[in-house]
């Protein structure tokens, strides 16, 4: 059974606070997501999602194209060769729904929306993140640095969860905004790609590369 926002407004405050709904694109949506157990009801993204981020989501194979090209012919920053499975477009599993708790958190960043004149990638350290479980379902929140998204994981399959999330950056507090600010709205897609290691995926970020990569692992 599928929730349909007769009423997008209400329906986008019951998942997200603040968060507003636009027009569908005219790009042809994937299918919503099976019921869950017993018949239990599962929100949809799709209902929630702004225009802008849908197209993003729609595009997300050809950012992965085309920040691994540039990844792998232009100067970067850190070891790429380190992260392994991290940047193979192909490597998600089965069993994708991450435990509640504490995880260690790494972002790298894949292409430059600067052409060549930019990084190729850029490898970042470890910092601290959450998976937590809220009345509207699981979130996560990356807890420290200087760029901090946070956002309701949706499930979608058994591979694939989708994020729709906020950025907040310095010392804001954290965002709980999707829909208000579209320069720092984010679409991503959680994936499992290992033995306790998890993914985000965001494709066409707002600002410096074509795609970011939050790998998580359980602290």
């Amino acid at each position: 059974m599928r929730i349909v926002a007769a009423g997008s407004v209400s329906l986008s405050l019951l998942v997200l606070a603040g968060c507003a709904s636009t027009a569908p694109s005219t790009g042809a949506p994937p299918p919503p997501p099976p019921p869950g157990p017993m018949g239990e009801v599962r929100l949809d993204w799709r209902g929630i999602v702004t225009s802008g981020d849908r197209d993003r989501y729609q595009r997300r194979d050809a950012a992965w194209a085309l920040a691994l090209e540039q990844a792998r012919t232009q100067a970067g920053s850190g070891d790429l060769s380190a992260v392994g499975d991290l940047i193979q477009p192909r490597a998600a599993q089965g069993g994708v729904t991450p435990p509640v708790g504490d995880y260690r958190c790494r972002t790298v960043k894949l292409g430059s929306q600067g052409g060549r004149d930019g990084l190729g990638y850029v490898v970042y350290g470890w910092f601290a993140c959450r998976i937590e479980q809220t009345p509207r379902g699981l979130k996560f929140t990356k807890l420290t640095g200087s760029q901090r998204p946070s956002g309701l994981l949706f499930p979608e399959d058994d591979r694939q969860m989708i994020m729709l999330g906020s950025m907040a950056l310095a010392s804001e507090p954290a965002a709980n905004s999707y829909g208000q600010r579209p320069d720092r709205d984010l679409v991503a897609v959680l994936e499992r790609f290992g033995s306790d290691r998890w993914r985000l995926v965001i494709p066409w970020p707002e600002n410096e590369s074509n795609l970011d990569l939050i790998e998580l692992v359980p602290a």
